[in-house]
């Protein structure tokens, strides 16, 4: 979803029905709120210019262009196959990368025909061992929410673009071919976690080092690609950046996230210029932007946050005015649920409902299906850690009786299970209705809580989060006589397919069964920037990781089925969730 600067168009991707998975470009016009259809599907993403009068995208390789006030779309010729196409905020120009030829290129469209901004193509153009490639995240800034490679200008005649090799290198390229290169020790911070080019002032980038304890803020200076340093963040486990930031706010303060850890506080909050703007008992996940705030010249941000229940999340507005009575922030969603929003202008969606200030101006059409099943997990906090834990029963289950333990790890620490959000547990109430009790535990290495709660595993990973999920169970059945312990499985995928196989072979006397897709076998091939986070660094941390890997594990009573893609062998893994249920059924 889009929402234009000047708050007239909401633009946003929805099919045509509910059985019909196809996604195609929609536009709500908020001052009539009528939708229309603008350009039929397939679409898997658009972008506008800055005000959401144009879309572009691309299908196929073939560019469109759509007129999103007329309601037209044109296809705009090329010399290459286009990828992620994005318009200039004033909407002339379009920039889009161009693969053709080996590797990623940056390439600009518009009155001036099409030109080759950026590319050094052919597989032979190699640096390090790294293919060369223009306008493209690597896998490592993928692993840190980084998903884009180049950034628009606010007046469009420049354009922000990652070099991606064997490192990562920022480059501002002017449409009139003259460029400059981004200025910062790229030796000691490697690591390129965001940037942003939209607020007014020149860029704001996010650079860690290697080990992810320290990181900066950065300004550069768009004629020289020299930096400033805005702010430092630092962690003895690793720097958590919040999404969303930095930014500039419109008064000109820079807008970091960070994290209160002193006189008694353990918070993830803003800071503007070094002051606090969130109160330390909101937990800030991601900030959407900016709305006005009635009387005030300074605006309120809108965030996505926790306050109180870690499976909740909220939509808030906060106060960026420095003023008396501290912090402020109001909460804008009133019922339990996991709530997204956006913003431009005076408007605000939240979940589906626009909303222009204080007026409701309408709800966006929704033509889905009702979910297939309507679960109602038993929501806990457990042990003196306060673990977030839930339980799930079959629909037609009747107490009194013992039922087996099926223990969910999802991905794995660093991803939430226990959430208030029915879509969630969709699949969980299958597995539920074929005869277990699901459980779901967000033991420590979990965000939404505290920092020290999300970080308190670096280094002891596997011991902490083993721990976690054998006491919680122990407590729930304190709550919850019906589970039998006696009984218990587990599964999960990637990290959690590890953790799921490491409680089968480390703590066989509560975990008698398991199955883990795809687990992490050994830390040391696993990407260094999410070994290194948990881990730290192997060349002094041999322990440690010897102590994590599968290998060698001395065998059980317990049973294990591990689903694996193998090199050379077709992408399938080798159970399929009807043979992981035979083989969770199967407890004699």
């Amino acid at each position: 979803m889009t929402v234009g600067a000047d708050g007239r168009r909401v633009a946003f991707l929805r099919s045509t029905g509910p059985e019909d998975p196809v996604a195609s470009l929609w536009v709500l016009n908020v001052a009539t709120a009528a939708e229309s259809l603008v350009a039929p599907g397939p679409l898997a993403s658009y972008a506008t210019d800055r005000d959401a009068c144009v879309a572009a995208f691309a299908r196929a390789g073939r560019l469109f262009r759509a007129d999103l006030v007329r309601g037209t779309v044109a296809e705009v010729p090329t010399d290459e196959p286009a990828e992620d196409p994005r318009p200039d905020p004033r909407g002339g120009n379009i920039g889009y990368v161009s693969r053709q030829g080996g590797s990623p290129s940056l390439r600009v469209v518009g009155p001036d025909g099409d030109r080759l901004l950026a590319g050094e193509s052919g597989n032979a153009w190699r640096e390090h061992c790294g293919t060369i490639g223009w306008g493209v995240p690597d896998e490592t800034a993928r692993r840190f929410g980084r998903d884009r490679g180049w950034w628009w200008s606010p007046d469009g005649s420049q354009i922000l673009a990652a070099r991606t090799a064997a490192s990562t290198s920022l480059h501002l390229l002017d449409l009139d071919f003259g460029w400059v290169d981004v200025h910062w020790d790229r030796e000691t911070y490697p690591h390129v976690v965001s940037v942003r080019w939209a607020d007014g002032g020149g860029p704001l980038i996010t650079v860690l080092r290697r080990m992810q304890q320290h990181g900066l803020v950065l300004a550069v200076d768009p004629r020289t690609g020299e930096t400033q340093v805005h702010a430092e963040l630092a962690d003895a486990r690793w720097v958590e950046p919040v999404a969303g930031t930095p930014r500039h706010l419109p008064d000109g303060r820079v807008l970091v996230g960070g994290e209160l850890a002193h006189d008694g506080f353990d918070a993830r909050c803003l800071f503007a210029d070094g002051s606090l703007l969130t109160p330390p008992g909101l937990y800030v996940r991601r900030v959407v932007g900016t709305v006005p705030r009635p009387g005030s010249p300074a605006p309120d941000l809108v965030v996505e946050g926790t306050d109180d229940d870690p499976a909740t999340q909220s939509v808030f507005r906060v106060r960026t005015s420095l003023g008396g009575g501290g912090a402020e922030a109001r909460k804008v969603t009133e019922a339990p649920g996991w709530h997204h929003a956006h913003t431009g202008g005076d408007v605000l969606v939240v979940d589906d409902v626009v909303w222009r200030g204080e007026a409701r101006v309408a709800a966006l059409g929704n033509l889905a299906m009702p979910l297939p099943y309507a679960p109602s997990p038993v929501l806990e906090r457990v042990t003196d850690r306060r673990l977030p834990a839930a339980v799930l029963y079959p629909a037609v289950f009747v107490g009194g009786t013992k039922i087996p333990v099926l223990v969910t790890l999802g991905d794995g620490p660093g991803h939430q299970q226990v959430v208030n959000d029915p879509a969630a547990w969709q699949e969980r109430q299958w597995w539920a209705d074929a005869g277990f009790a699901v459980v779901s535990i967000d033991g420590r290495g979990t965000p939404g809580v505290a920092p020290s709660y999300e970080k308190v595993v670096h280094r002891r990973l596997v011991d902490v989060a083993l721990s976690d999920q054998v006491d919680a169970l122990r407590a729930l059945q304190g709550k919850h006589p019906d589970l039998d312990l006696n009984t218990v499985a587990v599964r999960g995928t990637g990290v959690g397919g590890w953790l799921a196989a490491m409680a089968v072979l480390r703590r066989a006397d509560v975990f008698h069964r398991g199955v883990a897709r795809n687990p992490v076998v050994d830390w040391h091939d696993e990407p260094p920037v999410l070994a290194e986070r948990y881990l730290g660094d192997h060349r002094d941390s041999a322990d440690v990781y010897t102590h994590h890997t599968l290998h060698g594990a001395e065998p059980t009573d317990a049973l294990l089925l591990i689903g694996a893609e193998l090199p050379g062998l077709p992408s399938r893994p080798t159970a399929t969730l009807a043979e992981e249920l035979a083989f969770l059924q199967d407890r004699s």
